[in-house]
C-alpha cells in the first residue's frame, strides 16, 4: 500500500509561474495564452491529445524554445529573453528526461549520466564514477552497465538511464517528457514506480507529459489538460472524476463519440 502525504489545506509556494504564453510556428499557433501555476514540491502531469502543444510548452518552460509573448517565472525570476549565462544558472536546479531518452549514442552510459553534472560541477574522474554508480543504482540498474553504450541497452533500460541523468545533480525541478512512451505495461509500471520513489524520497517539483492515464494517476498530485494550445482544466487528481468538464471526461475515459472542440465551458 502506497503512503503519500497530501498537503490538504496548506498553501504551497508557486515555483513555476506561466503567464499568457503564446508560441507559433509560422501560421501554426501552438500555444494560445496558457497560464499555469506549478507548486513547489508538487507532481504535475500534463495530459492532452497528440498535437495539443504539451511538448512545446515543456520546451518553452526550460528555454529550448522562446515564447512569442508571455512570462515564465522560476522561483520568481523571469526566464524569457535572458542571457545564456542567466539561463544556465537557473537550469542548474533542473533535470530533464527527453522524449525517447535523448541519450548520446557516442558516449558511454557513465558519460551520459554525468554529462550535465560534469559541466556544472568540478568533478574528479573518481567522483564521476561514484556519482554515476549511485544514480544508476537509484534506477535499479547494475554498475556493469556504465561501460556500455545506449545501443547496447533495451528501450526500458535507456529510459532508466535517462532518469539517472535527470536526477544526477539532485535537482529541485524535474521535467519528464513521455517517460513511458513505447514501453510495455510492465516497463511502464516500473518507470512510474521510479518516478514515485523520486517524488517521495527527494520532494522535487515534477512536471510530466504523458498520454497514459494509468501513469498519470500513479505519479500525479495535480493534472492539467491542454488542447489546441489552451488550458482546458487544471486541478487535483482526486477532483478529476467529480468535475463536469466535458473535455476532461472525454479524454480521461478515452471516449470517441465526437472530436474535442474548443468551446466556452465551465472549468
Amino acid at each position: 500500500m502506497e503512503l503519500r502525504i497530501i498537503r490538504v489545506g496548506m498553501k504551497q509556494e508557486t515555483q513555476i509561474g506561466i503567464k499568457s504564453i503564446h508560441k507559433s510556428f509560422g501560421s501554426n499557433h501552438v500555444l494560445n495564452g496558457i497560464s499555469l501555476d506549478i507548486k513547489k514540491g508538487s507532481s504535475l502531469v500534463i495530459i492532452g491529445p497528440s498535437g495539443a502543444g504539451k511538448t512545446v510548452l515543456l520546451k518553452t518552460i526550460i528555454g529550448l524554445l522562446n515564447p512569442d509573448r508571455g512570462s515564465i517565472l522560476i522561483d520568481g525570476a523571469e526566464t524569457t529573453n535572458i542571457s545564456n549565462k542567466q539561463r544556465f544558472n537557473i537550469m542548474q536546479k533542473c533535470g530533464f528526461l527527453f522524449q525517447n531518452g535523448g541519450l548520446f549514442d557516442s558516449l558511454t552510459i557513465e558519460e551520459n549520466i554525468i554529462f550535465f553534472a560534469a559541466r556544472a560541477f568540478d568533478l574528479s574522474k573518481w567522483d564521476k564514477r561514484e556519482l554515476a554508480t549511485k544514480k544508476l543504482a537509484a534506477v535499479k540498474l547494475p554498475e556493469r552497465v556504465l561501460n556500455l553504450y545506449p545501443s547496447e541497452l533495451s528501450g526500458g533500460m535507456q529510459k532508466r538511464v535517462g532518469i539517472a541523468r535527470a536526477i544526477c545533480a539532485d535537482p529541485e525541478i524535474l521535467f519528464f517528457d513521455d517517460p513511458t512512451g513505447g514501453l510495455d505495461p510492465i516497463l511502464s509500471s516500473i518507470i512510474s514506480e521510479l518516478i514515485v520513489s523520486i517524488r517521495d524520497d527527494n520532494d522535487p517539483t515534477i512536471i510530466t507529459i504523458t498520454h497514459d492515464m494509468s501513469v498519470a494517476y500513479k505519479i500525479a498530485d495535480e493534472l492539467a489538460l491542454i488542447h489546441m494550445g489552451k488550458l482546458l482544466w487544471n486541478g487535483l487528481k482526486e477532483e478529476m472524476k467529480t468535475k463536469s468538464n466535458p473535455y476532461l471526461h472525454q479524454f480521461v475515459n478515452g471516449l470517441t463519440r465526437r472530436e474535442m472542440r474548443l468551446e466556452v465551458v465551465d472549468l
